[in-house]
This record gives structure tokens, sequence and C-alpha cells, in this order.
């Protein structure tokens, strides 16, 4: 059993993690106030993925969500305080080795105006962000979450 390999980005109201494991199978993440549970069978060989984070600061379990596709698992975790940066994930300031930042979506919103925020919270909320999540290129429709 190892930790299965993650990318996460901060936006205002959420944060993103995606756990890149191809043909995942019994997936489960489990949404704690301060901690992220997730795990899996992935690959033709079925191998076991556990990830446990406790995360930077509290999220709203009953607000956060997953989304399993062929080639990831992708967590869209509600922040319990909104508008609240989040320089790390993790809890304690340790290097995980499993886990890296996703610069191709990470974004300084704390530095956009108003009218910037206001036009990306409409789009986040209304469309799900997902189409440029770094393990697979194809989006996804709001309708067909959970």
């Amino acid at each position: 059993m190892q930790p299965a390999s993650a990318k996460w980005y901060d936006r205002r109201d959420y944060v993103f993690i995606e756990f890149c494991v191809e043909d995942s199978k019994d997936v489960n993440v489990n949404f704690e106030k301060s901690k992220l549970t997730f795990s899996c069978l992935g690959g033709s060989d079925n191998f076991k993925h556990l990830n446990e984070i406790d995360l930077f600061h509290s999220i709203d379990p009953n607000d956060s969500k997953h989304k399993r596709t062929d080639r990831s698992i992708l967590c869209c975790l509600r922040k319990g305080e909104s508008g609240q940066s989040w320089p790390r994930l993790t809890k304690e300031r340790a290097k995980l080795n499993w886990l890296s930042v996703d610069f191709n979506n990470w974004k300084d919103w704390e530095d956009d105006s108003d009218e910037d925020m206001s036009n990306f919270d409409r789009f986040s909320e209304e469309n799900w962000p997902w189409s440029n999540i770094c393990c697979h290129p194809p989006p996804f429709a709001e309708e067909d979450w959970p």
C-alpha cells in the first residue's frame, strides 16, 4: 500500500485536489472538517492506495465533492472560511513526495480586482473548472456529479 500521486491548488472558496490513479476501483473519499482520507485500488494490478491528509484549515464536509474519471479522482473541498488563502494543503510543513502544487491551475486570486473575482466565482460555481486539471484533459458537466 502506498499513497497515490496528487496535485492541488487553491481558489477563493475551494481547494482542489486531483489524485492521479488510472483505472481506479473501490474509490472511497471521506471528507471531515479538518481531514481528508482517500483510498482506492488502481491500475491493472489493483494496487491499494491510501492518502490521509490533515488539512491546513477546515472545510465544509457536506459541501465537498469528488468525481472519478478513468485517469484520476478529482476532489473539490469547500473551504470552511471563504476567501482565506491556503499557502499549503497540509497542516504540518512536511514535504510529501506524493503531493505537489498544480501550477497549471494555480491563481493568485488574492490580488485580483472584485470584478475579476465575481466573474471567476460565477464560473467556478456554475461550470466547475475541471477542464484544465493535470492528469486528464476531458471536462465533464456538473450534472455528472453524484
